[in-house]
């Protein structure tokens, strides 16, 4: 605390510092869904293979966040922090020059890294910087900066597609993390506080391999060797939880799972929300512009809307979290996000625009509601020395429920579609496969209001 009140700073400015980064990962991946056609077209891809392009950079998010948290609360949040800025510079400034899709794929999972860097630290930084009371509106502002790069994302990627070509949005995500490395000298050394900590290598390899074999057997489902991948990931849970519970300084916090309520109930509602709503960017930008034959620029503009909405209604959720039960915003929250799914159910050939753009603003308000005071929860049933590890946890469960929500749509593509590109001769089929997946992620939202609300009781 002396070291704090002796080196001057502006909390503000950190504030902005961090929230400015924050800003990249939400607007790279919500830009490249307008993409996909195009980079479709460009290599050839099918629809499932489309979907690899966003789900590169989440596996390899939630493969490193974990361990990211855990370094960052023995090696320095701040320099994890900004390492994680270089990284996920590399990464945009490789794939600008990438040749061919299967070293697009890699450079996004490099891209995944650095991402998982940024947010294993970034709310716990926030969170030790700010004191309760005044958390909650501090993490909402943060949170306001994902919804300003989901706003802009669809909008700035449409046109910068359609006018420059879609490496043009990589361009300009690396230019956008530069200047953010300029003032690294600018936080406190409280904020990089140091552990000297053994590093959990089984937890990480067992962990990784978990995730892994997650992902790659929901894609191949259909397949033998994806049940196999399935099963596997069972066992490797069991071992991955026998492994952590006799490490001295585990990655995963099965302790604070097991012994915390509050924490554990928290993560598994955001885990659901993540699952159920991170999907409908990428479908409804494939439905818009292969179905209702939309150019990039006017499907980006009409997707800019849900987070549009998030972005007025994530301040005003955090303020509410400093005031009342944080949980019970974050249920009324899910419940408008599962409505809204429900009515994406019934997607047609021609349902009118209207009632797109109320769905969208509903589910706007939805995860407006839920996203920051579900954080703000998270990190106030933490003590300080468990902020890095609640912080990682907390942006594992949204990487990991954007990689479900993908694994979903995979399944149901190749189940239904197969390897088929998306043609107006298989447009029944394609919608078939969004109204399934609605449905489902509509279904899943009802259980995350069961969860949040029993939440509210413990």
């Amino acid at each position: 605390m002396k070291q704090e009140e002796e080196k001057p700073y502006s909390r503000r400015f950190i504030l902005i510092l961090i929230t400015a980064v924050t800003f990249l990962n939400p607007f790279t991946g919500s830009a490249i869904n307008l993409a996909l056609p195009a980079i479709g077209a460009e290599f050839s891809a099918d629809a499932a293979m489309l979907a690899w392009i966003a789900s590169a950079y989440l596996l390899s998010s939630v493969i490193f966040l974990l361990p990211a948290g855990r370094l960052g609360d023995s090696r320095g949040r701040v320099t994890v922090f900004l390492l994680g800025v270089v990284v996920y510079t590399a990464g945009s400034l490789l794939t600008i020059f990438t040749p061919t899709l299967e070293l697009l794929l890699v450079f996004r999972f490099l891209q995944g890294i650095g991402g998982a860097m940024i947010y294993a630290n970034s709310v716990a930084l926030i969170t030790h910087l700010y004191p309760p009371g005044k958390r909650g509106t501090a993490i909402g502002l943060n949170v306001t900066a994902t919804y300003a790069g989901l706003s802009l994302g669809p909008f700035l990627g449409g046109a910068l597609t359609q006018f420059f070509g879609w490496r043009s949005i990589f361009i300009l995500t690396m230019l956008l993390a530069v200047p953010s490395l300029l003032y690294a000298g600018k936080y406190p050394a409280f904020l990089n506080e140091r552990r000297d900590e053994r590093f959990d290598v089984p937890g990480i390899v067992i962990s990784s391999a978990l995730i892994l074999c997650l992902f790659l057997g929901l894609a191949w489902v259909t397949a033998p060797a994806g049940v196999a991948l399935l099963v596997a990931v069972v066992l490797l849970a069991v071992i991955l939880i026998r492994v952590e519970q006799q490490q001295p300084c585990p990655i995963l916090p099965v302790s604070l799972l097991t012994s915390n309520q509050v924490f554990a109930a928290s993560n598994g509602a955001a885990l659901i929300n993540y699952s159920a709503t991170y999907a409908v960017g990428f479908l409804l930008s494939l439905y818009l512009q292969y179905v209702q034959g939309y150019e990039p620029i006017a499907a980006g503009t009409l997707l800019l809307i849900q987070p549009v909405i998030m972005v007025f209604v994530a301040p005003i959720s955090g303020r509410l979290a400093d005031r009342i039960q944080p949980g019970l915003v974050a249920s009324v929250g899910m419940a408008l996000s599962g409505a809204a799914l429900f009515g994406f159910s019934f997607l047609t050939l021609a349902t009118p625009v209207a009632a797109i753009v109320a769905l969208l603003v509903l589910l706007g308000v939805g995860v407006g509601l839920f996203s920051s005071p579900n954080t703000t929860a998270i990190m106030g049933s933490v003590t300080k020395q468990d902020y890095g590890c609640a912080s990682a946890m907390t942006a594992m469960m949204r990487s990991l429920g954007m990689m479900l929500s993908m694994g979903a749509v995979l399944v149901v593509f190749a189940v239904i579609m197969g390897s088929t590109v998306v043609t107006p001769a298989i447009f029944p089929e394609f919608l078939l496969s969004l109204r399934l997946v609605f449905f489902a992620l509509a279904v899943l939202s009802a259980f995350g209001v069961v969860l949040s609300l029993k939440r509210n009781k413990l």
